[in-house]
């Protein structure tokens, strides 16, 4: 098994589709890259922790490769706008890769240049990975649980619809 860590805008939306993927066993939804120890979610949406909404993703190489997964990540969300992610605005939604270990940094860097000659102006942040701490248990699965919460209803379903037209080979 293997890990990714990943934020790319509001965690509910990213957690909604990696879930649809095979080979990826587990995600959960957390807060990475701030200075305040154990935040709460109240306290990451004020901006002031410094911590992004992240997911974290253990996998089977077998199944799914990393690189599979930065497809799907740079797909579904937008790595051109610095801290914000649709309606989601502050550094909390940045987009930011955290890597394990060197071939998971040289991947990214890789995916991030080969996007960059494309002409397109990444933001996304790549770094080591920090302490990650784990959302709320009710954070784990909300889409799932979830699925008539009005900013879930808004933002998911065309993430998914995308995934399917983009990505059904990895599909479940």
């Amino acid at each position: 098994m293997k890990q990714a860590l990943f934020g790319g805008g509001c965690f509910w939306c990213i957690e909604a589709v990696l879930n649809e993927l095979r080979g990826v066993l587990k995600v959960e939804s957390g807060y990475a890259g701030g200075k305040t120890q154990n935040p709460s979610y109240e306290a990451v949406c004020t901006g002031v922790t410094g911590h992004a909404e992240v997911v974290k993703i253990d996998f089977d190489e077998t199944q799914i490769s990393y690189q599979d997964l930065l497809n799907v990540f740079f797909g579904m969300h937008d790595p051109t706008t610095l801290n914000r992610q649709g309606n989601d605005i502050g550094t909390q939604y940045r987009s930011v890769i955290y890597y394990y270990d060197d071939s998971q940094k040289q991947q990214a860097e890789q995916m991030i240049n080969d996007l960059k000659s494309e002409d397109l102006d990444v933001v996304t942040q790549l770094e080591p990975v920090p302490t990650f701490y784990k959302a709320e248990e009710y954070h784990q699965n909300f889409y799932a649980k979830n699925p008539e919460q009005g900013y879930c209803n808004f933002a998911i379903p065309p993430k998914l619809l995308k995934l399917r037209k983009k990505f059904q080979h990895l599909m479940k």
